[in-house]
């Protein structure tokens, strides 16, 4: 199973220069959109379906904002929309399909880049995260998960371009750093790292400012984490900073 996640910064936008051909060349069996800002009443899927996907969405309320999709070309047992928690349901945060061997969790997280009040909403998000992670992995009837998306988190010095001058920027705090690190200690694997280990210089991230993305100044937003049980089925896992549809770059990965 080949499974990618892309925050698209608009799906329609995306789709404008070119997402579906992208879809049909690489043909990921099940791909994780974050940043789709719209809804399935203002987005046409059928370019998707006629693909052969499954189209599943769950977008944030407010029109133009957040919001994740999923699109799987094997139909899945089960598909959970939001977690339980209406401030982050309201924005479209998760969405969850159940498989028969694996569950792939589809998140977008805040980003807290817009003030001191949404940061603060991003750090209580974390937390509920981790925990209604760890209740998931608790819980019997949930297969082994697979959690990408957009985590608006990066763990550690190299995975950003300049970690000195960001070392209380949104997305590289000590608090976020550190629930990085507690999280991955709860039993996930980093698939990235696991692929490529202390390789520097892949990011998924660039902003649109003086050239960055041609200078390969970044971050790396952008990931996959894998339930410890799945580590001997993990056969690949990176990133795709040549297909260019949105400021964020694909991850992916891939499972037996």
């Amino acid at each position: 199973m080949k499974i990618v996640s892309y925050n698209v910064n608009g799906l329609r936008s995306a789709l404008s220069k070119g997402l579906l051909d992208w879809v049909a060349e690489a043909q990921p069996d099940v791909l994780c959109l974050q940043e789709i800002k719209a809804s399935r009443e203002a987005m046409d899927v059928s370019g998707f379906e006629k693909l052969g996907y499954h189209a599943y969405l769950h977008p944030a309320q407010k029109p133009g904002y957040s919001g994740v999709a999923t699109f799987t070309k094997v139909e899945p047992k089960a598909v959970v929309h939001g977690c339980g928690q209406s401030c982050y349901d309201d924005e479209g945060r998760v969405l969850r399909l159940d498989f028969e061997e694996v569950s792939v969790l589809n998140t977008y997280m805040p980003s807290g880049t817009s003030g001191l009040e949404r940061q603060a909403f991003k750090v209580e998000w974390l937390h509920f995260f981790r925990d209604y992670v760890a209740k998931l992995r608790a819980d019997g009837s949930t297969p082994p998960l697979l959690i990408g998306g957009d985590f608006n988190c990066c763990q550690t010095a190299i995975d950003l371009h300049n970690p000195k001058a960001n070392q209380n920027s949104p997305g590289y705090t000590p608090e976020e750093r550190q629930w990085f690190a507690d999280f991955l200690a709860d039993g996930l694997v980093d698939t990235f790292r696991h692929h490529h280990g202390d390789a520097t210089g892949h990011y998924s991230w660039w902003s649109y400012r003086a050239g960055s993305r041609g200078r390969n100044v970044g971050w790396r937003l952008d990931h996959w984490l894998a339930d410890s049980t799945l580590q001997p089925r993990l056969t690949g896992a990176g990133l795709l900073p040549d297909v260019v549809h949105s400021d964020h770059c694909p991850a992916w990965m891939e499972v037996l």
